[in-house]
C-alpha cells in the first residue's frame, strides 16, 4: 500500500527516537530510514506534534541512559531547528497545526530514568525537576515499563500493584501538570492508581499513550474495557499503537477494529495516535515478532492512509479528533 498525502495534521503521543539515537548515534542520524519516526517520515506524514519518550530499563545506570537521551533531545533541537521546534507552553501550541515545523515534547517511559532502585526518593525527584528545568515540560510519566520496579508492577509483573514509593511519586506529581501514563502498568497498578488518585483527590491527568483494546486483541499491553472507560471518564487520552503484537498477529485491518472499539466505549474525545515507532533491529526477539510492524503501519507516512480508509466509517469530527484535535485539547486543558 502506498502512502497518500495527509489531509489532516497529526499529533502522535509516543515514539522511541531518543533511545534509538542514544544506542546508535554514531552510525544513524535523525534523518535515517531505520526507524518509522525519523525526520523525513514525520515531515512527509504531516506530523505537527511528536512526543519523544525517554526510555530506561530497570537497571543500574538507567538514569545516566535517560540523561544521555535528554542531552540528545537538546542537540537535535539545535541541529534541526529548521524542521523541529520545542513545545513548552500554550503559546507554542498556537499555530502548530498550520506551521511548517514538527513540534516535539518530552515524556518519560519508566520512572527508573530519574529514580533508580537504590536512589533516595528525594534525589530521584530532584533529577525529575532538573529534567523539566533543563529540557522543558514532561507531558507524561510511564511509571513502569513491562517489568516491576520500586513504584509498582509492569505489564508482565504478575499483576503487582502500587507500592509505597509509587504513592509517594503520585503525591509528588499532584498539580504539576504532568500526566501519568498507564500503557505499561499491570492491571493491578492501573486500578490502584485510579483508586489512590481519587482517594487523595490528586490533580493528575491520566492517559494511555500507546495502547489498544484487549477486547479486540488479547494482550497484556492492551487496555481492558473497564480501564479504558475510566480513562475516558477522566478526560484522558488513548493513543492507538501500531506495533503488530498489539494490533493482531495477521490482520493489519484490525487497527480499524481497535479504533471502532474505542468509539463504542465512548472515546470519541479521547482517541488519538501513539504509534510507538521504535528501532526493530535492537529488539531481543527477532523470531516470533518479526515483522514488528505491518507494512501498512510501518512509518509516520501511514497516518494519512489510515485516516483515508476510515473516512467511510468515521465522521469528519471523529477523524479530526483522532488525528490531532483530542490531543491538542488535552494539552490545552492540562497546561492552562
Amino acid at each position: 500500500m502506498n502512502s497518500k498525502k495527509t489531509f489532516l495534521p497529526i499529533f502522535d503521543l509516543h515514539c522511541d527516537l531518543l533511545a534509538y539515537l542514544a544506542e546508535n548515534r554514531e552510525s544513524s542520524p535523525v534523518d535515517t530510514d531505520e526507524i518509522g519516526c525519523a525526520l523525513p517520515f514525520l515531515q512527509e506524514g504531516n506530523v505537527k506534534l511528536q512526543v519523544l519518550a525517554i526510555y530506561s530499563p530497570v537497571e543500574v545506570g538507567s538514569s545516566k541512559f535517560a540523561a544521555k537521551q535528554g542531552k540528545i533531545f537538546g542537540e537535535i533541537l539545535n541541529n534541526y531547528d529548521t524542521y523541529l521546534s520545542s513545545v513548552k507552553d500554550l503559546d507554542d501550541l498556537e499555530g502548530l497545526t498550520d506551521g511548517e515545523k514538527t513540534g516535539v515534547v518530552l515524556a518519560i517511559e519508566n520512572a527508573a530514568g530519574f529514580c533508580e532502585e537504590a536512589d533516595s526518593l528525594k534525589d530521584g525527584f530532584t533529577k525529575l525537576d532538573n529534567i523539566v528545568e533543563n529540557m522543558g515540560p514532561i507531558l507524561y510519566i510511564t511509571i513502569t515499563h513491562h517489568t516491576e520496579n520500586r513504584f509498582g508492577g509492569g505489564n508482565f509483573s504478575n499483576n503487582v500493584g502500587l507500592k509505597a514509593d509509587g504513592k509517594s511519586l503520585l503525591d509528588y506529581l499532584d498539580n504539576r501538570k504532568i500526566a501519568v501514563d498507564l500503557s505499561h502498568t499491570s492491571d493491578a497498578l492501573a486500578h490502584d492508581i485510579f483508586e489512590y488518585t481519587l482517594q487523595k483527590n490528586l490533580d493528575i491527568p491520566l492517559l494511555a499513550s500507546h495502547s489498544n483494546f484487549r477486547s479486540v486483541w488479547k494482550h497484556p499491553r492492551n487496555l481492558p474495557d473497564e480501564m479504558a472507560k475510566e480513562i475516558i471518564k477522566r478526560q484522558g487520552l488513548i493513543g492507538m499503537n501500531f506495533v503488530r503484537a498489539f494490533v493482531n498477529d495477521k490482520h493489519p485491518e484490525a487497527l480499524t477494529d481497535h479504533i471502532l472499539c474505542g468509539l463504542d466505549l465512548g472515546a470519541e474525545n479521547s482517541l488519538c495516535f501513539g504509534a510507538d515507532f521504535f528501532y526493530p533491529g535492537s529488539h531481543p526477539d527477532q523470531s516470533s515478532r518479526v515483522p514488528f510492524f505491518f507494512e501498512e503501519h510501518e512509518n509516520a507516512t501511514k497516518y494519512s492512509v489510515i485516516l483515508e480508509e476510515l473516512k467511510t466509517q468515521l465522521s469528519e469530527k471523529q477523524l479530526e479528533g483522532l488525528a490531532f484535535r483530542n490531543a491538542l485539547n488535552f494539552l490545552k486543558r492540562i497546561w492552562s
